[in-house]
């Protein structure tokens, strides 16, 4: 499935801001800019920008005088954030985030939310967070813990794996939810050479208007949408549908909430 775990294409970048960005990325957004909230001028990166949700919170609240490059692998996805936000203190860039385009030691932070998951060697992009880093600079990313642990993202995946027993889609516990041991993620940062790690884990809440929108905004708009449509791509609209109703059966019509819970990690050089 590796072929379908980071294709983000087609109408999948807009329906990924537009349903899964208030839904679970804004609130750890929020958190990560309050983490960033004393640095004052300089540059940062980010890594697995995305839709630019983080790029466009950290742009709204950091000093004018701090610098953002905001990179991702994927070239559609990036070309939707640059056309979501335009600022001159924002770059948009494509970058490998295992093989970064920038000398060492320029960047003052570093920043990735809910992109380590993606990255087929994480130690080797932590590698690269540190050499880009000044002295002293910090490397913050998050990461999500067990599947179970985020309510309504839980629900939609156990509505579509019950239409697909024989070979179910289980990209939101793969990949996504993928990386949460502590013991793991910790170890992976020190490899990489930092000296000092810190990992937090940090429970918040999801909101979405009806049940429909994380169905959606899952089935719809993420690489679980790959998956289902490898198997059979007529019930796209179908799973979709059971995720709802999967969703529906557990928090009602909407509006809904429900707990999300992440590792914050903040290491420094």
């Amino acid at each position: 499935m590796a072929e379908f775990d980071s294709r983000f294409a087609g109408s999948i970048p807009a329906l990924y801001d537009r349903y899964l960005g208030p839904f679970i990325f804004e609130p750890y957004a929020a958190d990560l800019a309050e983490r960033l909230a004393d640095v004052n001028e300089g540059k940062l990166l980010e890594v697995a920008a995305g839709t630019g949700v983080v790029t466009r919170t950290l742009a709204c609240t950091l000093p004018e005088n701090v610098a953002i490059v905001a990179t991702d692998l994927n070239q559609p996805m990036l070309d939707f954030a640059a056309g979501q936000y335009s600022s001159p203190r924002v770059s948009w860039r494509q970058a490998n985030a295992q093989s970064l385009p920038f000398p060492d030691g320029v960047f003052d932070a570093v920043v990735c939310q809910f992109g380590a998951m993606f990255f087929p060697d994480k130690i080797a992009a932590f590698g690269e967070a540190l050499r880009v880093l000044k002295p002293g600079g910090r490397f913050i990313f998050s990461s999500w813990d067990r599947l179970e642990e985020s309510e309504i993202p839980y629900a939609v995946s156990q509505g579509v794996i019950a239409l697909f027993p024989d070979d179910p889609p289980r990209f939101l516990a793969r990949i996504p939810h993928g990386y949460c041991d502590p013991e793991c993620i910790e170890s992976d940062v020190r490899q990489a050479g930092f000296p000092s790690v810190k990992l937090e884990t940090v429970q918040l809440c999801s909101r979405a208007s009806s049940h429909r929108d994380p169905a959606i905004g899952f089935c719809q708009g993420s690489p679980l949408r790959n998956e289902i449509e490898a198997r059979a791509a007529s019930r796209l609209a179908e799973t979709t549908e059971a995720a709802a109703a999967a969703v529906k059966a557990r928090f009602g019509t909407g509006p809904i909430e429900g707990k999300i819970q992440a590792h914050i990690i903040t290491a420094y050089r």
